[in-house]
């Protein structure tokens, strides 16, 4: 299989939707004739043609408003909002239509489309470019929020996402666009062609949505965690030697609980990890989750590893962001806790 890095995955899945789907149409803020702001859609319109892949006003709610139109009429919508900082725009598009439409017209009406943003911190991007607002769209009923941590599953699960009739908030951390994360700021870049999540099929295939995967076994406790942040923990766990067993969420609504629930009953102790703010961030709904389903398995309190509630710094990024070190520190103080 030929390594590829995450925008080669992304790129080459949304090559394949367009060639094998004639209904499928791609849209965004320069994600036409430029092939986007990190080359996602580079060459597919010269490939498929400027009425299937084609750029839009800088406008985001009539991203999403194009996007649930033509998903009601029976075409496979795949847009692009240029950074998740810029969805909010787009907001009451996605909570008031394209979330309710399936319901609203008693089935008649469905709006399976997708929204692809780039996510996350990482990458010195500050308080505009950087922003994590997955909790957000969890609360939303009706929508799918889907973050993959590596090529391999990036492009799958973008090919999953398309061809369900359900729409897909899919958040693209562009901090590991181009390779894995170790989590120590000032390290060299590492590549994909090392990673066994690197090795991409060229062909076309699907990573199912709604299903988690532990990516380390351990028995020491239990990190919970999706994106970027899944090889920061590894790397932590490896780097201190605490037998930590790794889970990557993949997709946020609907979670994987049983995958999750079986890990911390077995291990005892859970860490919940992610780059937004603290209060009332995703982990907070793991936190309660855990809590409920492995009550008496538990030996130490949930503990929350997260971003601040501040603003996305710029100068500090590396003292917001959850890197190896505070992962590591984590670790130790819930396998030490009594």
């Amino acid at each position: 299989m030929p390594a590829m890095n995450m925008i080669q995955a992304l790129n080459s899945a949304m090559d394949i939707l367009l060639t094998q789907n004639p209904d499928v149409v791609m849209f965004g803020e320069d994600s036409g004739y430029f092939g986007g702001v990190f080359n996602a859609t580079d060459k597919l319109q010269a490939k498929h043609g400027a009425h299937r892949v084609f750029d839009t006003p800088i406008n985001e709610a009539a991203i999403a408003a194009m996007a649930i139109g033509m998903a009601a009429k029976g075409l496979k919508p795949v847009a692009e909002i240029q950074f998740s900082d810029y969805i909010f725009p787009a907001f009451d598009q996605i909570i008031s239509e394209m979330s309710r439409i399936r319901y609203r017209s008693a089935g008649q009406f469905t709006s399976g489309c997708v929204l692809r943003s780039p996510w996350g911190g990482g990458i010195r991007g500050g308080q505009t470019h950087s922003m994590s607002p997955e909790a957000f769209f969890t609360h939303i009923p009706g929508v799918k929020v889907a973050i993959p941590s590596n090529p391999y599953d990036a492009k799958g699960m973008l090919i999953a996402a398309a061809e369900g009739n359900d729409p897909v908030i899919f958040f693209e951390p562009k901090r590991i666009y181009n390779g894995p994360f170790d989590g120590v700021p000032d390290a060299p870049l590492k590549s994909w062609a090392k990673h066994p999540k690197g090795e991409v099929p060229e062909g076309h295939y699907r990573v199912e949505l709604g299903k988690a995967e532990v990516t380390r076994e351990g028995s020491a406790c239990t990190v919970v965690t999706y994106g970027t942040l899944v090889h920061v923990a590894e790397h932590a766990a490896e780097k201190s030697g605490i037998d930590a067993e790794i889970i990557d969420l993949k997709s946020l609504s609907p979670y994987d609980i049983d995958t999750i629930a079986a890990s911390v009953n077995k291990t005892g102790r859970a860490i919940v990890a992610h780059e937004a703010p603290r209060t009332s961030g995703f982990g907070a709904e793991l936190a309660a989750q855990i809590q409920e389903e492995c009550f008496y398995a538990l030996e130490a309190p949930v503990l929350r590893l997260t971003g601040w509630d501040t603003p996305y710094p710029h100068a500090h990024e590396w003292a917001y962001f959850p890197i190896q070190s505070r992962f590591i520190r984590a670790m130790e103080a819930v396998t030490k806790a009594v």
